[in-house]
């Protein structure tokens, strides 16, 4: 699944393209603010009550503005129904957006991937600002707010982060931020979902190789030996506490996280959940009924901010806290300064980002049986699609289907993005029944799936055509797979940061003039989220290190035309030099071989077509025990007729890629790496 930051302005999406499927061809899809009475289409949600209402809770405030953020207290990417505070003010579903509300207006931001969405959802009394920036939100904020006035926000929706960037832009303007831990929004939202009622579980022993209390030790080691000695660390985001004991939950669609906080002494452990929801086995699996160093004490969810409090208020104590997912309602309470240690990312989530031998194997179990999933639906569409009765919704759900038959599956890790022609020019697309095409041998069709395993998360995209593809789409899928190769078969020092590398993904599709609009690659983690930071290939991801599992999803949008994309999961592994030592490359885990149809053999060097047969080889080896053992001799058939090796047709139309060049590709990376990761943080993180 593409990344959400990153190269996000170097790429203009076309306006989805509405097939007649569930609607009617004679609506505008569009709202038209500038007519007399305003036109608004069937989608779009009427918001004058709740507005109303919410100016009315701004009033005794005093509050010039109100700041609506699209996050929940855990800063998490995907969030919970009962979360989506922007959804419900605007009526704008999109997952990245922030809402800036007066006595007088009320503006939203979200980035090019949701504009037509957002024209489509949102009712007149809401303007759509173009410009996804702090920076832009502050201008809007010092023209609309009068000098002297506040502007509230609610501090458990602030990153330190987003606070710092807020307080910066408005520094000198005569407008201010006030902090109002009590959202009011929420006191809007009368029908507010509640929280899901699920238990939650641990993980069964098979899929665990430490146990919750081997971490803890292993975490308390980092604490002591630190230089700065913290004496607790405090864990803000939901896959921390998920990671550190074994548990999962339900809720975050498509994650299985659930709300959680754990502060962690030397000689204690405070877990705060919602204690209805940890039942008696639970609790005699945490070790709940001592006192111990390894004993779990279960505090109340909305208990996290006094209890910080009143252990920050115990002499000599020092807390420990990453500052990427820690809210600003619990950093501004740990005073003073020298009661606090900061890091960008905590010690459980550098932790849990090098998976360990099970993890690994089980991970790269979790992908052939998903494989066999993506396999099934490729080989439907292939027959069903000169019929012209499938739409791109139907093969979501053929695909979700079969991946609900494999062993251990928990349901997919995102929304699917299932798209033919122009709507695949939109990155991050899913079909609806608005939006929802006729799937056609005249069309290219992306899908970009992945599921939940009890064992490991999946995300793959492959890219198809069932018909006679353009020498662009056959050309640019070529490149497109040409950087996914090359990045894949890179050998690179240990520690080096991806964004070292990224460029490798565009140098082919840079040759043409041509580039994507997402980042090159995300983390992906053992059964949690399918973005998992902090590894990939961003600016602020961290060095690669053997054990990391991360995607590498290159791609071409030609806007209200096509879009591919090509993407692959990769675990980083040893590799042996004939002079150097602690060198890592990639090995691929995805196991679904490449559309044949798009592949230009002549513009492979042999370094690359050699690279691609071998993978061929891996698949092969891989993938048909696991179609034998399940009787799918059909789709063996499939799988062995599209993975007979390449013959290299014609000389290379590019540049071959040797050793030396990657090597000095990587060099000029690093020295551009101020004003590549400048861009990013410019832009939306993943």
């Amino acid at each position: 699944m593409p990344s959400n930051g990153g190269w996000l302005l170097a790429l203009s999406v076309a306006a989805l393209t509405v097939n007649t499927i569930g609607a009617a061809t004679s609506e505008r899809t569009e709202r038209n603010c500038s007519v007399t009475p305003p036109y608004l289409p069937s989608t779009a949600v009427n918001t004058t009550i709740r507005l109303q209402e919410l100016r009315e809770h701004m009033l005794p405030m005093n509050i010039s503005a109100y700041i609506i953020p699209g996050t929940d207290a855990h800063l998490s990417e995907y969030i919970a129904p009962r979360d989506a505070r922007v959804a419900f003010m605007t009526g704008f579903t999109g997952s990245a957006g922030s809402v800036v509300v007066t006595q007088t207006k009320a503006s939203l931001w979200t980035d090019s991937r949701y504009w037509v969405q957002a024209e489509r959802q949102m009712d007149c009394n809401w303007d759509l600002e173009t410009d996804f920036s702090i920076g832009s939100v502050a201008e809007w904020l010092i023209a609309e707010v009068p000098p002297g006035g506040e502007i509230g926000f609610d501090p458990f929706l602030f990153s330190l982060k987003t606070h710092n960037d807020y307080s910066l832009n408005l520094e000198f303007s005569n407008r201010s931020l006030r902090s109002i831990p009590i959202n009011l929004v929420d006191r809007v939202w009368k029908d507010r979902p509640s929280i899901r009622p699920d238990s939650l579980t641990r993980l069964p022993d098979r899929v665990i190789q430490r146990s919750w209390q081997i971490k803890v030790d292993d975490i308390r080691t980092q604490m002591k030996e630190d230089l700065y000695e913290p004496t607790a660390l405090l864990l803000s985001a939901l896959d921390e506490s998920a990671w550190l004991f074994n548990m999962r939950g339900n809720d975050i669609p498509y994650n299985p996280f659930f709300y959680s906080y754990t502060l962690l002494t030397m000689d204690e452990i405070w877990l705060f959940v919602h204690m209805n929801r940890v039942t008696d086995d639970l609790k005699e699996y945490l070790n709940a009924s001592c006192d111990g160093a390894l004993c779990v004490q279960l505090k109340s969810y909305d208990s996290v901010l006094d209890h910080v409090k009143q252990y920050v208020a115990t002499p000599g104590v020092k807390v420990w806290i990453g500052t990427e997912y820690t809210n600003y309602a619990l950093y501004e309470i740990i005073t003073p300064q020298d009661k606090l240690m900061t890091s960008t990312y905590s010690p459980v989530l550098m932790a849990k980002a090098v998976k360990d031998e099970t993890e690994q194997r089980i991970l790269r179990d979790a992908h052939i049986r998903d494989a066999v999933a993506v396999v099934q639906l490729l080989m439907w569409l292939e027959k069903v699609v000169p019929n012209g009765k499938e739409t791109e919704l139907s093969a979501a759900e053929y695909v979700n289907h079969a991946r609900s038959k494999q062993k251990d599956n928990r349901g997919p890790s995102f929304e699917t993005i299932s798209a033919s022609g122009p709507n695949a020019a939109l990155a991050h697309y899913s079909p609806t029944n608005d939006t929802s095409r006729k799937l056609t041998v005249d069309e290219m069709y992306l899908v970009d799936s992945g599921g939940q395993y009890l064992d490991g998360t999946t995300d793959i995209t492959r890219t198809v055509h069932w018909g006679n593809p353009t020498a662009l789409q056959k050309e640019a899928f070529t490149r497109v797979l040409m950087g996914n190769i090359e990045i894949s078969r890179t050998i690179f020092p240990t520690g080096t940061r991806g964004v070292n590398m990224e460029m490798l993904g565009r140098r082919a599709l840079w040759e043409l003039g041509l580039n994507y609009g997402h980042g090159t690659g995300h983390g992906v983690g053992n059964y949690f989220g399918v973005h998992e930071w902090p590894v990939g290939f961003q600016s602020n991801n961290i060095p690669f290190r053997a054990g990391m599992f991360t995607s590498i999803e290159p791609g071409f949008y030609k806007e209200n035309d096509f879009g591919i994309r090509i993407e692959d999961v990769v675990v980083i592994v040893p590799v042996d030099t004939k002079y150097g030592h602690n060198y890592l490359t990639f090995d691929t885990v995805s196991l679904v071989p490449y559309d044949r149809k798009l592949i230009d053999t002549s513009l492979l060097s042999s370094e690359q077509l050699q690279w691609l047969n071998r993978y061929y080889e891996t698949i092969r080896r891989l993938l048909v025990p696991e179609l034998d053992s399940q009787g799918l001799h059909e789709e063996k058939k499939w799988v062995l007729t599209n993975t007979e090796p390449f013959i290299h047709s014609g000389s290379s139309a590019t540049t071959t890629f040797s050793s030396s060049l990657t090597i000095f590709l990587l060099g000029i990376t690093v020295l551009h790496n101020y004003n590549i990761g400048l861009m990013y943080n410019i832009l939306n993180k993943v």
